[in-house]
């Protein structure tokens, strides 16, 4: 939801041809609150990928489940993900500059109601492999556990399929319904995230890109939370 509302509603505004519709407060908490929610929203989803993976794989010592499925571990590990990405994203506030300046037009390349000033070479370097290896991270891990989720499942599957070939039912087995549940998670969340980063990525790189680009891109950033 603050994903949605962060990015979603002033890039729909500025579309209908709203201007200047943000003060410089209401400018930085809008990209601030957005990188920061995305940031969450990418590492608690891969949280939950990585406990669901721990509960279902036998592999994994009981111990480590046992502790793993504590309460108090969920909480401090979601505690955790918002305080990195809160420290993580605070540059943020430094080069958004408020709202769009007509006369400094190399700022609509990025959005359309809002000013960033450029990044350093060496700023955005380091920015990018952050980001590049936080969310590639995250994206691998999750391929990793659904992966790990659906090969247990599989041979869960097998076991039992000569219990079940004696039943007359003709329903879909729990274990193949629950596999397409995580091949369509999973695809839609590695899909949609590195689609947004490539354009994202674009936007940056070209001078002057097309206000259609910069909407595709709020599109597709949207889609996963959507």
């Amino acid at each position: 939801n603050l994903v949605l509302c962060s990015k979603g509603v002033p890039q729909t505004l500025a579309a209908l041809g709203l201007e200047a519709f943000l003060d410089l407060a209401g400018c930085k908490l809008v990209f601030y609150l957005h990188r920061v929610a995305r940031g969450v929203s990418l590492s608690t989803t891969c949280l939950l990928s990585g406990f669901q993976a721990i509960k279902l794989c036998p592999s994994i010592s009981r111990w480590l489940e046992l502790q793993i499925r504590s309460p108090k571990c969920i909480i401090f590990c979601c505690f955790l993900c918002w305080v990195l990405h809160l420290v993580l994203n605070i540059h943020i506030a430094r080069y958004v500059t408020g709202p769009m300046n007509s006369k400094n037009v190399s700022m609509e390349k990025v959005y359309r109601y809002c000013s960033l000033s450029t990044l350093g070479s060496l700023l955005f370097s380091v920015m990018a492999v952050i980001y590049t290896f936080t969310d590639g991270m995250c994206l691998a891990l999750m391929v990793w556990t659904s992966g790990s989720m659906v090969l247990v499942l599989h041979r869960h599957k097998q076991r039992v399929q000569h219990i079940r070939s004696s039943s007359l039912s003709p329903r879909t087995s729990h274990e193949t319904r629950a596999t397409h549940t995580i091949l369509i998670l999973v695809g839609m969340f590695v899909s949609f995230h590195a689609l947004a980063s490539i354009l994202s990525y674009w936007i940056t790189q070209i001078d002057n890109p097309s206000h259609w680009l910069m909407s595709i891109s709020v599109l597709v950033a949207s889609g996963f939370p959507t």
